[in-house]
């Protein structure tokens, strides 16, 4: 691999203009197919084949006006009056006669029908039924609701709207957080010493992420792809962006100072920290595409899209990069003298801050394992608490109008009033008769008035060409409580008696019933695709640095970034620690496929710190023979890229946390806590205090596994066949920043 990069380097060095007008070219075309096929993003979640989803595909067709979205109308009178009072009373009718007239709209539920006036009078809900799910949805759909309840405003009665169709109003990118790019291009440049150099990986990065965001936007039209997917891609497209141009232009410049030859350096360059930044996007890669194991289509759908974008970033660093050096030429070199240069020359140069760090790690190696250890397993003490679900309106920001509805309903009706249950009755062999079928849905009722935790069931609402009906359920607790949940899960196992009884087949469905359906696969694959990220993980460093300890080490450290990310995050959105600072608008239950996500990510940057230390640290040890030393000088060479990456993907990544969105910023901050423990707690200052507890035994393999294991070479050590003119790597050259 090192000498295929390293001749892609050579021509794309001498073939610059060539290079910069191919991705120029592949940029225009991902915008035009962007322009021509682009669709709206699709923020619908379901399992094909879970009760939910069948019971809905039902009602889709015989119950058309059920199977959609729908909208709540909350109407409150001034203090001391009611909305039944005549004046309120007329407003109410007139603007749900106006909802009714609204785009899409099937069916307006009206509060006398339904008994959804408050004990007190003040307080009235009203539904407004779509045909249409809520990506499905026209663009004037919910304003001509929202303009239906500003007149009825204007008339006296406080108005506001809500529900499912409010759900998620997709993903929006700010200006805040481009401050993760303006911090990436201050640590790029105190790294770098040039602002010419800081400016390359930025440059480099962001037609990465133009490319892939464009086509992964411009597939929409075809794909169902959410705004989360399109979020996390922009987050994981950027941070490894920079990261994989930072680690290939240290190495240039670092060869710049020596007086090598700019196009002989930026082919070596490809060559050697190329196939690192190959092997660790390979691995980000099968990690992301390892969520379709899961078997849910949007997390599928999601893991990909970021997995694409990945993809695109490593493209972009050995190719594009190399032509960008081509233009720059000898500009990159470090000045004679300047601080750049002195540290391109560590003979000359002060110990590094890395190796005065990991010096002291390294001191009572034994102490500093036992305390990292302890350390991480207090952090995580709180994930026990960690409770998982999908979000509703009650986790929307404070002033938006869905949450003041989410508060008001909870307030005036119960908090079960913002997630109700369908429960759908289907009579079967003589009982599915009209008559006999209106009797059976009416028994299951009366069942479910008497199940603990209902606290409404509604009269059966029949089908008009079957003796299907729907039976609405309101439970006593909100729909993502852990009661609503046990619910749900009564109530399906209660199904069999009812069939029983009564002849009637039931289906427990609704929002909340398709949420429960997603957290409950999602927690039933959590152990299987941990146990595939964790066996990978060892695989591929057991190829990478034939070593037992090695990979075994670096997974043990894994795995407790990750317990104390989740301990993080439950600590801040469950236990309310930091949160006001952090914006979060309602302390509870985070997105239910946070985890997997968040080990999937973390899983690939984590092996790519692994190798780029670990393989300094090797070649060290290969050339000296001192395992104590090997780690001291292997940091150096590498500690302060390391460390420059690791705040870049920080930045990246905490640049989101500042987001209203209930998915994204849980997933942002989990990224970028984890990223900082992985990256100082775990790779600079656990893995040197084990290798140097371990010393010579941490490059031990069995002779037998020895030769069973093929030989894989990442960072260009072998020297490549042929001549240096044919764009091979002539020398190998220890691995370093």
């Amino acid at each position: 691999m090192a000498s295929l990069l390293a001749r892609l380097g050579r021509t794309a060095f001498r073939r610059r203009r060539l290079v910069l007008s191919l991705w120029l070219a592949v940029l225009a075309a991902a915008i035009a197919c962007l322009t021509a096929f682009g669709s709206g993003l699709d923020d619908e979640f379901s399992i094909p084949g879970s009760e939910s989803q069948r019971a809905l595909d039902t009602m889709a067709e015989e119950f058309p006006a059920a199977a959609g979205t729908s909208a709540q109308l909350v109407f409150t009178a001034p203090e001391g009056k009611k909305v039944t009072d005549a004046p309120y009373a007329a407003v109410v009718t007139r603007t749900l006669a106006e909802v009714g007239r609204a785009p899409q709209v099937a069916a307006v539920v009206d509060p006398a029908a339904a008994g959804t006036v408050s004990a007190d009078g003040r307080t009235a809900l009203a539904q407004a039924q779509y045909e249409a799910d809520r990506s499905a949805l026209r663009s004037d759909a919910l304003p001509a609701l929202e303009k239906a309840a500003d007149r009825a405003s204007e008339d006296g009665l406080e108005v506001t709207v809500g529900g499912n169709a409010y759900g998620s109003g997709g993903v929006s990118v700010s200006a805040k957080e481009a401050v993760g790019a303006v911090v990436a291009l201050v640590v790029l440049a105190l790294t770098f010493g040039s602002l010419l150099a800081a400016g390359m990986p930025l440059l480099s990065a962001l037609v990465g992420v133009a490319v892939g965001l464009c086509g992964l936007l411009a597939v929409t039209g075809a794909v169902g792809i959410s705004s989360t997917a399109v979020t996390l891609a922009l987050m994981l497209g950027l941070a490894v962006g920079i990261d994989y141009a930072l680690f290939i232009l240290s190495r240039h410049r670092s060869q710049l100072a020596d007086g090598m030859d700019p196009e002989e350096s930026a082919a070596r360059a490809n060559g050697t920290s190329g196939s690192a930044v190959v092997f660790a996007g390979l691995t980000v890669v099968i990690a992301l595409a390892g969520l379709a194991v899961v078997r849910i289509p949007f997390l599928t759908v999601m893991g990909l899209s970021a997995a694409a974008t990945v993809l695109v970033a490593v493209l972009v660093a050995v190719t594009l990069l190399p032509a960008l050096l081509g233009f720059a030429g000898t500009r990159l070199a470090p000045r004679p003298g300047s601080r750049a240069a002195r540290r391109a020359n560590e003979a000359e140069s002060a110990p590094t801050w890395g190796e005065r760090w990991v010096r002291t790690a390294t001191r009572r190696p034994l102490l500093t394992v036992l305390a990292t250890v302890a350390a991480l397993a207090a952090v995580a003490v709180p994930a026990k608490d960690l409770r998982l679900a999908l979000p509703d309106n009650g986790s929307a920001p404070s002033g938006s109008s869905q949450r003041q509805t989410y508060d008001t309903v909870s307030d005036a009706f119960g908090p079960g009033f913002n997630g109700p249950l369908l429960v759908l009755a289907q009579p079967s062999g003589h009982d599915a008769a009209a008559p006999r079928g209106r009797e059976a849905a009416a028994r299951i009722a009366a069942e479910l008035k008497q199940e603990p935790g209902v606290a409404a069931v509604s009269p059966p609402r029949p089908a008009k060409g079957s003796a299907d009906a729907i039976i609405q359920v309101v439970p006593e607790t909100g729909p993502d409580d852990e009661a609503t949940k046990d619910l749900v899960h009564r109530l399906r196992d209660r199904a069999p008696e009812l069939h029983d009884r009564t002849g009637a087949a039931v289906s427990v469905t609704g929002s909340t019933a398709v949420g429960v359906d997603v957290s409950d696969r999602l927690g039933d694959s959590l152990l299987p695709f941990a146990a595939v990220v964790v066996g990978l993980c060892l695989l591929l460093l057991l190829l990478v640095f034939r070593s037992l300890v090695v990979p075994v080490k670096a997974t043990f450290g894994f795995l407790l970034s990750v317990a104390a990310s989740f301990g993080a995050v439950a600590a801040v959105f469950q236990w309310g620690w930091l949160a006001d600072q952090l914006g979060v608008a309602r302390t509870g239950p985070v997105v239910s496929f946070l985890p997997i996500v968040l080990m999937a990510v973390l899983f690939g940057l984590a092996m790519d710190y692994e190798v780029f230390l670990v393989s300094s640290v090797r070649e060290e040890y290969t050339r000296t023979g001192r395992a104590r030393d090997a780690v001291r000088l292997g940091a150096r060479h590498a500690a302060r890229v390391v460390t420059a990456a690791a705040l870049i993907m920080f930045a990246v990544f905490a640049s989101f946390v500042s987001m209203d969105d209930a998915i994204v910023k849980p997933i942002a901050f989990a990224l970028a806590f984890g990223v900082l423990i992985d990256a100082f707690v775990i790779r600079m200052t656990f893995v040197p205090a084990v290798l140097a507890l371990v010393g010579d035994g941490a490059w031990w393999l069995p002779r037998w596994l020895e030769r069973v294991l093929p030989h894989v070479d990442i960072e260009g050590e072998k020297p490549a066949p042929g001549p240096a003119a044919a764009g091979d790597v002539p020398e190998p050259e220890p691995a370093r920043g």
